[in-house]
């Protein structure tokens, strides 16, 4: 077996720091980042796909010891939605993670211990600037043939569109949104002080100690809940019961969904940080692709491609938040399609399913190289 390996690019190098949108000083920044298939000679066939909040770098094949894939191995790959036969793809872990890039939990250079919550907010924007910068001074690609990615891959998608739009040739935001609602605000408030209120927490001072995990669990815990439907609920446990409810302990999980519950959390634990989680809710919530204006007049006048995929049964991104996308793509006169797919697995389902959308993103993909093709001969 031919395994993939992660690669870490480093920049920023003091006295060369970069300054983030919050105003915030960062350096040295390093980015992991994974790529796959072969980018060829005019350098015009690399495929840029962003990761969702807790993703990684790692999307396709396996590494070395891995018992699983990448978390998009059925999207990428020969002869798959993203063709790695034809394009170069490259995934990068994002800036305030803890998959590889720099975030709360690396060291800081002046004092030699974690950053914690001393580490600059940072946005999605800043995630943005720093794929750009892997892409065209590490990789020494200036165009783009596509840029995708779902949820909070979504909205670096939209940031490309936005402030990089020379720099594409198309884009596929995928169970996104141009600006989080109340409602998507609250649940990350929720899971967020469910972090904070863990005594373990220690105002993100618990790096050599105990972590916070009771409140990083729960936290994830409610993420879950999010990210199914109410059908895929009740096809997945139904109301069966694992073990009989006793009086010695009356609240111990008794239906299957609890301990589905339970473990989704405490396995999240144990790779995540509590810190990065806190860090990458709040990027998410301070985003708005439209920076208060509408939409339309900020892409007027761009000329890539956009294929927005929606799932009917998402209801933390509901498909009303991508017609939004679709309709603002359209008002600025852009070639725009759109796609809605019947699916039961709720916001999950752009992970899940993979049959649907390689048919679709592999014919989007396909037009777009051959109108690049023919553009440059």
């Amino acid at each position: 077996m031919e395994y993939t390996q992660t690669q870490y690019y480093q920049f920023a190098n003091p006295p060369h720091t970069r300054i983030l949108e919050s105003g915030g000083n960062l350096g040295p920044i390093t980015i992991a980042y994974e790529t796959y298939g072969t980018l060829n000679q005019k350098k015009d066939n690399a495929i840029l796909i962003a990761h969702a909040f807790t993703g990684d770098a790692h999307a396709a094949g396996y590494r070395e010891g891995d018992k699983s894939p990448g978390w998009w191995d059925a999207m990428i790959g020969p002869g798959k939605g993203f063709d790695t036969d034809k394009y170069f793809i490259v995934v990068s872990n994002v800036l305030g993670s803890c998959a590889g890039s720099t975030g709360p939990s690396s060291i800081n250079p002046e004092t030699g211990r974690p950053y914690g919550t001393s580490f600059p907010l940072v946005t999605i924007g800043d995630m943005v600037n720093m794929q750009k910068e892997l892409v065209t001074s590490h990789l020494g690609i200036k165009r783009l043939l596509s840029v995708a990615g779902g949820s909070m891959g979504g909205m670096q998608v939209l940031e490309w569109m936005v402030s990089y739009p020379d720099m594409i040739r198309s884009a596929i935001p995928i169970s996104t949104t141009i600006r989080h609602s109340p409602q998507q605000i609250a649940f990350n408030e929720v899971a967020r002080q469910s972090v904070m209120n863990d005594l373990n927490w220690n105002m993100g001072d618990y790096y050599g100690k105990e972590k916070p995990a009771r409140g990083l669990s729960v936290a994830r815990m409610v993420g879950h809940i999010t990210y199914m439907s109410d059908i895929s609920m009740q096809k997945k446990f139904g109301r069966k019961a694992s073990r009989v409810v006793t009086g010695e302990d009356p609240f111990r999980a008794n239906f299957d969904v609890e301990g589905y519950l339970q473990y989704k959390g405490d396995s999240f634990v144990n790779r995540f940080d509590a810190n990065s989680f806190l860090y990458l809710t709040k990027a998410m919530d301070l985003y708005d692709a439209s920076r208060g204006q509408p939409l339309h007049e900020m892409l007027r006048g761009f000329s890539y491609k956009v294929m927005v995929i929606a799932f009917r049964s998402d209801w933390l991104y509901p498909p009303y938040q991508q017609m939004e996308i679709v309709r603002s793509c359209k008002m600025a006169g852009m070639e725009t399609t759109y796609c809605e797919i019947d699916s039961t697995y709720g916001h999950d389902a752009f992970l899940l399913e993979t049959e649907r959308q390689s048919h679709l993103i592999h014919h989007f993909l396909d037009s777009v190289y051959l109108e690049e093709d023919g553009e440059s001969t």
